[in-house]
């Protein structure tokens, strides 16, 4: 008869265990004590529960959520360089015998400095074409930048008749 009690008591105590939770292991709680280590056989059951039992619920005093501990801050993207928008060129003055230089204005429509490419093409009084130059000019944001240019390299300059500028001025850089 004391066996079977002793055997009823033990089933119950470790039914009982067993519902609370205590002497469990939740994933990622596991944790080794010297009660645990130290204690084998049946007192073993009594070690998880006694150090378990500082819980209200019954649950490791490990198993609430953790606490986030800093507080994530955006890192800053890497600047993106967005490419220019193409400036525009208007002839000023045509390269004649008088000034040997032809003139034009060219405008930055971006936010910042840029460099442009300037085309002007030489015509005689045929409509024949005499030649073309090409220049590149740095002009400051949102500014203009007036431009001379020699047309001594395309022949005798009393011959030009008519220059022509292009009105795009590409944005090289």
């Amino acid at each position: 008869m004391i066996k079977r009690v002793h055997l009823t008591v033990s089933v119950v105590l470790a039914a009982v265990i067993a519902m609370s939770g205590c002497g469990t292991t939740k994933p990622g709680n596991a944790k080794s004590s010297p009660h645990s280590a130290s204690t084998a056989g049946s007192s073993s059951t009594v070690g998880a529960r006694r150090a378990d039992s500082g819980s209200p619920t019954g649950e490791n005093a490990d198993a609430r959520p953790a606490l986030p501990t800093e507080r994530s801050t955006p890192t800053p993207s890497p600047s993106v360089t967005r490419p220019l928008k193409d400036g525009t060129a208007v002839l000023v003055h045509c390269a004649d015998a008088d000034d040997p230089y032809t003139t034009a204005v060219v405008r930055n429509p971006n936010g910042r400095e840029g460099t442009f490419g300037l085309k002007i093409h030489y015509q005689d009084a045929h409509g024949f074409t005499m030649g073309e130059t090409y220049e590149q000019v740095l002009v400051a944001a949102k500014g203009r930048e007036r431009v001379r240019v020699a047309a001594a390299s395309l022949g005798p300059i009393d011959e030009i008749s008519r220059c022509e500028v292009s009105p795009r001025a590409t944005a090289v850089h």
